[in-house]
């Protein structure tokens, strides 16, 4: 069996290095979208908050945040208050920054690998600025469905964090609110860190480059998989479409957006797609968690579940939405 798999592997890397070869041209046009998606949505919208989280982390506003909102964090989902740093940082940067902030917080021991596996599973947000900007404006020109896509797939994200309340609950943390006690604690870590402020700057801008790198690198290759994939494939224009975004979200996406199908089914398709990351976002999660024990198996079955609630709320939701609108 296991020379069945390894005869398969050297198949596929020779066929995928014919095609290289042989459509060079449609090779290059996928590299050349990949730098464009990396250069105008995924460089400009991670760099930033990559390199405040790490400096962020060092100057101890995880353990800041995390005696303000532990009592919200624990009601709610049943986990340490200094999550809420991944999950507000999430929010407002979206994945693959999620698994970013959660294997720092986890090599640092703030959170174990159950806590760090189940913050994960409910707090891949896709960018606000992506769907409100190249989802909504570019590809669907409609604002008012941007919206409607935004507001399910945090939602649903939002259900699947409730939902997962009872999946190795954490110890309620029981010392009372106080914002002098938290201020204190990011005061400890700060003067604690044996590291100089410039050295805190560097380090993170080496750091963050080296995830944007991986995330390019996996954006790329997937591209050029699904160009060689669909190049030999003659299938549906719609069913190719979707297709396309559950192995890499931007390039599907686009591709739905331009299908001569309803807007109410474009919009459940994309707010599916967004929820469920694409195949490349699970890649890159995956390379930065590749040295840390932190499972996947449960990350993949909160996408495939907020993928199903997300577009249940859009079928349900969108009428009305727009009725209201109206």
């Amino acid at each position: 069996m296991r020379k069945m798999v390894s005869t398969f592997i050297m198949s596929f890397l020779l066929f995928t290095l014919f095609k290289i070869l042989t459509a060079s041209e449609s090779i290059l046009n996928s590299v050349s979208f990949s730098l464009n998606i990396f250069k105008n949505n995924v460089f400009p919208s991670l760099f930033p908050f990559f390199v405040l989280a790490n400096i962020l982390i060092k100057c101890g506003i995880p353990e800041f945040m995390g005696f303000l909102f532990k009592g919200v964090m624990n009601k709610f989902f049943k986990i340490k208050g200094i999550c809420a740093f991944i999950f507000f940082m999430s929010i407002i940067s979206g994945n693959p920054a999620n698994a970013k902030y959660t294997r720092e917080l986890y090599i640092n021991g703030k959170i174990n690998k159950y806590e760090a596996t189940k913050i994960l599973c409910f707090t891949c947000f896709s960018n606000p600025l992506f769907i409100l900007g190249t989802v909504s404006i570019l590809f669907l020109n409609n604002k008012e469905a941007g919206l409607l896509i935004l507001l399910c797939h945090y939602l649903g994200n939002l259900i699947i964090g409730f939902g997962m309340r009872g999946y190795h609950p954490s110890v309620k943390e029981k010392e009372r609110f106080s914002l002098k006690k938290a201020i204190n604690e990011m005061h400890l870590k700060r003067i604690n860190n044996k590291e100089s402020f410039g050295e805190i700057i560097t380090g993170s801008i080496i750091s963050s480059i080296d995830t944007l790198l991986l995330i390019l690198g996996v954006i790329t290759m997937c591209l050029v998989f699904t160009t060689i994939f669909f190049n030999n494939l003659d299938l549906n224009s719609v069913f190719k479409s979707v297709l396309n975004g559950f192995i890499e979200m931007t390039q599907g996406l686009k591709y739905i957006s331009l299908e001569a199908i309803p807007l109410k089914l474009k919009c459940i398709l994309t707010v599916m797609i967004l929820s469920f990351g694409g195949f490349s976002v699970h890649m890159q999660i995956m390379g930065i968690l590749n040295d840390t024990d932190i499972k996947y198996l449960p990350f993949l079955c909160a996408r495939i579940c907020h993928a199903i609630i997300s577009s249940i709320l859009m079928y349900v939701l969108f009428d009305f939405w727009f009725d209201i609108g109206a």
